[in-house]
């Protein structure tokens, strides 16, 4: 009876997971770019990250520079740094947090 539950709960991660990383190939790409380059920058010290192409091209600090960094900081529980590096992380991450867990119930809802 265990070997059952352990399929069953196997087929359910490939019926609704996949599917729904298929259906949004692009953001999951980005988003495990992301990853893997936040984990080399965080453990290797190797900074693969895209730079802001904004900065890049006028000098001029957008709104979103520093949320990378923002980001660092609150994986290391260092909240005044991410605060400095840019408050609006305390904005986006928890907006872009709701909108991922929204959109995940919705596609489980719709795909039962």
């Amino acid at each position: 009876m265990l070997k059952e539950d352990h399929s069953k709960g196997k087929s359910l991660f490939i019926r609704i997971f996949l599917p729904y990383i298929k259906r949004n190939i692009v953001i999951a790409g980005i988003a495990g770019y992301y990853f893997i380059a936040l984990m080399l920058y965080i453990f290797a010290e190797v900074d693969i990250l895209i730079p802001c192409i904004w900065y890049t091209l006028f000098d001029v600090r957008c709104p979103g520079c520093g949320l990378t960094r923002a980001f660092i900081h609150l994986l290391s529980l260092d909240f005044s740094a991410a605060w400095d590096s840019n408050p609006l992380i305390f904005i986006v991450l928890p907006g872009m947090s709701f909108y991922i867990i929204k959109d995940f119930v919705q596609f489980v809802k719709k795909n039962k």
